[in-house]
């Protein structure tokens, strides 16, 4: 593998991973118990094709001779049950890590189910035993109840749309217990896995790479699964089995890559791989003459605008340079466009190099601009921390 090829393969793998979830766009919808609750654009189609499903399938082969309204209305309350299911199942994890000290930055509902975002990690096994445990308990709890509310309904004579949605409900919440106990981190059960080999031998990263192997493997088990419902021409089914697996294969790997990347990276500021004296752009610089003689020739994406007493007036990105019409761009400043300086795109000089990971993996950016008051000391790129992270990773295997 050659120097260029390895450090790609380190941004990919390591220092700029998925972005939070794989999702498409985040609607907030509420807040409970101080969580914010967002749901994927991805998991409204998925709920679209669930609704679909139980109304043209599971629930009129299960139930028949009930009208196509009845079936459709089943259905649709299926898929708000289940919406709710997994909201339960997530803000359990989320009250208990709050319990331990962890913050969560909310839950979100996507393809693949949902996910407490967590803003760090657990600080000892106990606590992650206990959060992940949370989360199966939820749902085994949530099936035990509406199994014993589907036998009540149907025993005092109600119809069968309301028993048959209730034991729905009982059921896919069993099989969301189920199979999230299996030992394959990053689920729940791999989590209570990496808990029990991080208490036992008292080292994370190996706690990680084991219940990550493990993920990895069920992940590839499920691929595997998947192409054989596939070719067996159950379609829908060895489609979901696949992307699946692989959802779970990349977010394995994925994990045990940022636990390497903390380990690393955690305690080391910025100060030690920022550039000190960074490319500055003045304030009365034409657009015209940043493009061609700062963006084509450093080919950087962001610069810094600094007045002639070297005060800080903020940044030019290429973003702001695309929205402004190409005509424009000799009687528009640099100055004029310039973006204020903020949270979003600079930090403090003794900021720790994981809250600049982390602010560049929110905002996408590559660049930040560090400050000290109103002035501008370096600045902190990607590639310069792929730099420091190949070596550190070379040396120190």
């Amino acid at each position: 593998m050659t120097k260029q090829m390895r450090r790609y393969w380190i941004v990919t793998h390591f220092l700029y991973p998925l972005r939070k979830l794989p999702c498409l766009e985040r609607i907030s919808l509420f807040k409970l118990f101080g969580f914010e609750v967002s749901i994927d654009l991805s998991w409204v189609v998925l709920a679209f094709l669930i609704a679909w499903s139980l109304s043209v399938g599971l629930f009129p082969v299960r139930y028949e001779g009930l009208s196509p309204q009845t079936y459709l209305i089943m259905g649709i309350v299926g898929v708000t049950g289940l919406f709710f299911s997994i909201i339960f199942h997530e803000m359990s994890h989320s009250l208990v890590a709050r319990r331990y000290g962890m913050a969560i930055q909310g839950i979100t509902l996507f393809l693949f189910g949902g996910i407490a975002e967590m803003k760090k990690k657990p600080p000892n096994p106990k606590a992650e035993f206990m959060m992940a445990i949370a989360g199966p308990l939820s749902s085994i709890f949530l099936a035990v109840v509406f199994y014993a509310l589907s036998l009540l309904t149907k025993n005092i004579g109600l119809s069968e749309a309301v028993y048959g949605v209730i034991g729905y409900l009982a059921w896919i919440n069993s099989i969301l217990a189920a199979f999230n106990l299996v030992p394959a981190f990053p689920l729940d059960g791999g989590r209570i896995l990496r808990s029990i080999l991080w208490s036992w031998k008292n080292n994370l990263r190996w706690a990680t790479r084991i219940a990550t192997e493990a993920g990895s493997g069920f992940g590839l088990f499920l691929l595997f699964l998947g192409i054989f419902h596939f070719l067996q021409g159950n379609f829908i089914g060895g489609m979901w089995l696949f992307f699946i697996g692989l959802f779970l294969r990349n977010s394995a790997n994925l994990s045990y890559s940022q636990v390497l990347v903390r380990k690393v990276l955690k305690g080391e500021a910025v100060q030690r791989f920022m550039k000190l004296d960074p490319v500055t752009v003045s304030p009365a610089t034409p657009l015209e003459t940043l493009v061609e003689d700062f963006f084509y020739r450093h080919h950087f994406k962001l610069f810094p605008v600094v007045d002639q007493g070297g005060r800080l007036l903020g940044c030019v990105t290429i973003q702001q340079i695309k929205d402004i019409p190409r005509e424009e761009w000799l009687h528009t400043t640099a100055g004029e466009i310039a973006i204020d300086s903020s949270s979003e795109n600079s930090i403090d000089l003794q900021t720790d190099s994981m809250e600049a990971l982390a602010l560049m993996n929110r905002t996408g950016s590559s660049r930040l601009m560090v400050t000290e008051g109103n002035r501008l000391v370096g600045i902190i790129s990607l590639k310069d921390m792929m730099k420091f992270f190949e070596l550190k990773v070379e040396l120190e295997p």
